[in-house]
C-alpha cells in the first residue's frame, strides 16, 4: 500500500510499506476513504514531538470501510463505513473509566504518533470496538473526517474546559483550523460575544464569517484593544489555539478575574506564567488532550444540521496527492488553507 511516511525532522515521503495485519483479537483493518492533515502533524514534521519515531505513517484522523476485523471485535464488520477517533480507548483502564481516554494505558493518541496512522491506503485501529464509530449514510465523507480530531477538540479542550455559558464574552487566540472550530462549538452555548485574534486577514474574515462577533489583527495592540472593546474589564473565557509563548501570554492579559483560560494549543516552548499578576485573579487555568467523549454528541449535531462541519474545509485533494497537499498546508498564508480533505479516488 501507499502511505505518508515521516523520514526525519523536515522530511516526508509518499511511498510503499506493508499492509497492516491484525495483530490482537481487538484490531480491525478500516480502508481508508478519506483523511486530513493536522496542525500536530506538522508540529512533528518540525521535530517538535521527538518521541515520533523516523518510518512513521502519519495521520489520526480519516473515514473508511472495515477491511477485516479481529476475533474480539463484536460491534463492526467487513463492510461497515465508519469514523475513526484520533484517541484509541480500551474502555477499561482506570483513565478510561474517568473518560480520560486520551491517557488510556494502551492507547491514547498512539495513531500517527506510537503506531501507524491514517494518512495511508489502510490502517489497523486497536481496540476498535470503542475506537471507531459508525456512520449513517446521510453524514458524508468530508463531515465525517471533521469530527476525528478537529471538533471535539474544539469542544473539549477550549468550549467545555472553558466553561462558555450563556452571556460570556469569548476570546479566541488563533484563527486556524481549531480555532475556528472552537468558535463553530462556542456558538452552541449563547455566548454574548466571540471576539476572533489573529494574523491573517483572510482567516479573520472566515472567523466573521462563521459568526464571530469581533475580530482583532494581532499587531501589537491587541491587549489593548480587546481591554477597550470590553470596558476594561477582560474576557470571561480565553482560549490559546496556536501554541506559542505570544499567544498563551495574550490570554494572560486579556483575561477577567474570575476568568477561564483554557488552552488548546500544542507547545513546542516553555510559557512564562504571570503568577505575579494573576495571583489574586480567580482565574482557573486548563489544559488537556482531546479524549473524543463528545464524539457521539458532535454526530449527533452535525446529523440534525446544527453543526456544519464542511465550512472548516479549504481544500480537497486525492489521496495520493498528499504531497501536494501537505505544501498547501504547510503555507497557509499564502494558500489560505484551512482544513484539507484528501480522498480515495477524488
Amino acid at each position: 500500500m501507499m502511505a505518508l511516511v515521516y523520514l526525519g525532522s523536515g522530511r516526508r515521503a509518499w511511498q510503499e510499506c506493508p499492509q497492516p495485519v491484525i495483530s490482537q483479537a481487538t484490531d480491525a483493518i478500516v480502508r481508508i476513504t478519506a483523511t486530513t492533515i493536522c496542525g500536530t502533524d506538522l508540529h512533528i514534521l518540525k521535530g517538535d514531538l521527538p518521541a515520533v519515531s523516523t518510518g512513521r505513517i502519519l495521520g489520526h484522523e480519516g473515514v473508511g470501510i472495515v477491511e477485516e476485523v479481529g476475533t474480539g471485535v463484536v460491534a463492526f464488520k467487513k463492510g461497515d463505513r465508519v469514523l475513526i477517533s484520533c484517541i484509541s480507548s480500551c474502555a477499561k483502564c482506570s483513565f478510561c473509566r474517568k473518560s480520560m481516554y486520551s491517557h488510556c494505558s494502551t492507547g491514547g493518541w498512539i495513531l500517527g504518533n506510537q503506531i501507524d496512522g491514517t494518512q495511508a491506503e489502510y490502517v489497523k485501529i486497536p481496540h476498535a470496538d470503542t475506537s471507531l464509530y459508525a456512520l449513517s449514510s446521510d453524514i458524508d465523507d468530508e463531515a465525517a473526517t471533521m469530527l476525528s480530531d478537529i471538533l471535539p477538540t474544539g469542544l473539549e479542550c477550549g468550549v467545555l474546559n472553558g466553561l462558555v455559558k450563556p452571556g460570556d464574552i469569548v476570546a479566541i487566540v488563533g484563527a486556524g483550523p481549531i480555532g475556528l472550530s472552537a468558535l463553530l462549538n462556542a456558538k452552541l452555548y449563547s455566548p454574548a460575544e466571540i471576539i476572533v485574534i489573529d494574523l491573517d486577514d483572510y482567516r479573520l474574515e472566515t472567523a466573521r464569517s462563521l459568526g464571530a462577533t469581533a475580530v482583532i489583527s494581532a499587531d501589537g495592540k491587541t491587549v489593548e484593544a480587546v481591554m477597550t472593546m470590553t470596558g476594561n474589564a477582560g474576557v470571561d473565557v480565553a482560549m490559546e489555539a496556536v501554541g506559542t509563548p505570544a499567544t498563551f501570554d495574550i490570554c494572560q492579559s486579556i483575561i477577567a478575574p474570575g476568568g477561564r483560560i483554557a488552552n488548546i494549543g500544542v507547545h513546542g516552548k516553555p510559557v512564562e506564567f504571570h503568577i505575579e499578576k494573576l495571583w489574586s485573579s480567580n482565574i482557573t487555568l486548563t489544559t488537556r488532550l482531546v479524549d473524543t467523549v463528545t464524539t457521539p454528541t458532535l454526530l449527533k449535531l452535525v446529523h440534525s444540521g446544527q453543526l456544519d462541519a464542511k465550512k472548516l474545509i479549504s481544500h480537497r485533494f486525492a489521496l495520493n496527492e498528499i504531497m501536494k497537499a501537505y505544501d498547501v498546508f504547510e503555507h497557509a498564508a499564502e494558500t489560505r488553507a484551512l482544513k484539507v480533505v484528501l480522498k480515495v479516488g477524488n
